[in-house]
């Protein structure tokens, strides 16, 4: 387990911002021994609670070529055949996780391709479960195509909470199966399109381990 990248500078600041309260409450209350142990006690857990969003796992990825893993820890919430009208233009099949503040969220390439197309789009910030979040909310849009001509798109999208998108990749990247193309911070979801005829291997509800938990198998 490491700490990922982009809370390295967040967490050093945090660690002074509360040895600085701390250590000024002592100098001028060093009397109010309970009141200094309270404050003690939620910075530290306040500061725990932030490490453990930006927590990084360290495992083995994933090469499996028709079979398509998880972008991101989080719970499977929609499973649905949907039209896809920014780039593909076609129907698909629309499997959605969210991640809750809990979850690590790091998002990783569901399978091994070259970045077809990549764009932002600033917008709202809806609840991540909001039917609409898909299409009105800050997010990102990357099409990854496979060796075998296959096209899967992979949309990040910020939530109430996030309002943080991170992305390593642009237009002509290419990306391993589970490497990591993106981070959202506290709260958001991603969604995949997948081809019709996709054998899905998640059930509603069921919780994911980004690049450990197969999502779908292609079709051959």
């Amino acid at each position: 387990m490491t700490i990922h990248k982009e809370g390295r500078s967040l967490l050093i600041w945090l660690t002074i911002i509360l040895v600085g309260l701390n250590g000024t409450l002592y100098y001028l209350i060093p009397e109010s021994t309970s009141i200094l142990q309270l404050v003690l006690a939620v910075s530290i857990l306040f500061f725990l609670i932030v490490l453990q969003f930006f927590r990084n796992p360290i495992f083995d990825l994933p090469n499996e070529e028709n079979v398509m893993y998880a972008p991101a820890d989080g719970k499977v919430v929609v499973i649905e055949e949907t039209m896809e009208d920014e780039y593909l233009k076609e129907k698909r099949i629309q499997v959605s996780i969210f991640m809750s503040p809990i979850n690590v969220h790091v998002n990783r390439s569901p399978l091994k391709g070259v970045v077809e197309y990549f764009k932002y789009h600033p917008g709202k910030y809806l609840v991540a479960w909001h039917p609409k979040s898909s299409t009105e909310n800050e997010r990102t849009t990357m099409v990854l195509k496979t060796d075998s001509g296959v096209k899967v798109l992979v949309r990040q999208i910020a939530g109430a909470l996030a309002r943080r998108i991170k992305w390593y990749v642009d237009a002509g990247s290419t990306l391993d199966q589970g490497a990591e193309f993106g981070f959202i911070k506290f709260g958001s979801r991603v969604d995949l399109f997948l081809p019709l005829g996709t054998e899905i291997l998640v059930e509603l509800d069921q919780v994911t381990k980004g690049a450990r938990t197969p999502i779908a198998r292609l079709k051959n």
